[in-house]
């Protein structure tokens, strides 16, 4: 589970709860899903968390009703994004010490969100303040793949820490290119000791998981909801049980 850190590492010091944001450049590969995923799983943990949508054109996150997420709205009176607005965010990250904070980000706010946090060093400062940041990107196979290297490969440049979870979609295909896999590609060899985990989206019978899951994610609804509803067969309910027992079970080995 995500592990609480403390300001100086002290005994009775407030625990201070992690940080996890889902940043990519591309739109449409999975970023709210992952979100999503990932606060059922801190929830299940035990952790107190807070999820906060950011995204300004595809407010999916907080369509999710049972995680309570909080929109942030970005855009100033012209539907321009504010960078300043920013601020607002880590006020929330600096005062709410023991809450441990999922935040979906939007494409369109990829690239300013992580640029205000390198200008402003504020990676430093949370850090600083005894908070913990990771950062989950996803690569998709298909046509999204080289623009989801790219996302990956911009994180992993401009970060100092060992932080980026990456989570492979094979929703779209296999993340595959010219037979290599990730693990086996430039982009991934080329910034290891940034990636502190990995996480696999399985591409599983569209006909039987695949639309158990389609159904979920078009309902907003977490896995437990999905799997309490009296609308769903048995065996969809076994089904969405293997798959979040095979996610959950990979979050595990994620050093949070």
């Amino acid at each position: 589970m995500a592990k609480a850190t403390t300001a100086n590492g002290a005994n009775g010091v407030e625990p201070f709860g992690a940080i996890h944001l889902t940043l990519q450049g591309k739109g449409g590969v999975g970023k709210s899903l992952v979100a999503s995923i990932l606060a059922q799983y801190l929830r299940d943990k035990g952790s107190e968390v807070r999820c906060i949508d950011t995204d300004p054109v595809n407010r999916t996150f907080a369509q999710y009703g049972a995680l309570a997420a909080d929109r942030l709205n970005l855009r100033d009176e012209h539907n321009r994004i504010e960078q300043r607005a920013f601020d607002s965010l880590m006020e929330r990250f600096l005062t709410e010490e023991t809450a441990t904070f999922v935040v979906d980000n939007g494409a369109s706010t990829f690239l300013p969100l992580w640029h205000y946090l390198l200008e402003n060093s504020a990676l430093d400062y949370l850090r600083q303040s005894g908070r913990r940041v990771y950062v989950h990107t996803v690569i998709t196979g298909g046509q999204a793949l080289l623009d989801t290297l790219n996302g990956f490969h911009e994180l992993a440049q401009t970060t100092e820490e060992r932080n980026i979870v990456v989570w492979v979609n094979e929703y779209f295909g296999r993340v595959e290119a010219e037979g290599k896999k990730f693990s086996e590609m430039a982009a991934y060899r080329d910034n290891t000791e940034k990636v502190c985990g990995a996480v696999i989206i399985s591409k599983r019978n569209q006909d039987t998981f695949g639309r158990d899951v389609e159904e979920m994610i078009a309902g907003k609804l977490t896995f437990q909801e999905a799997i309490n509803t009296a609308k769903l067969p048995i065996m969809a309910k076994q089904r969405l049980k293997i798959v979040q027992r095979d996610l959950f079970e990979q979050l595990d080995r994620v050093p949070f």
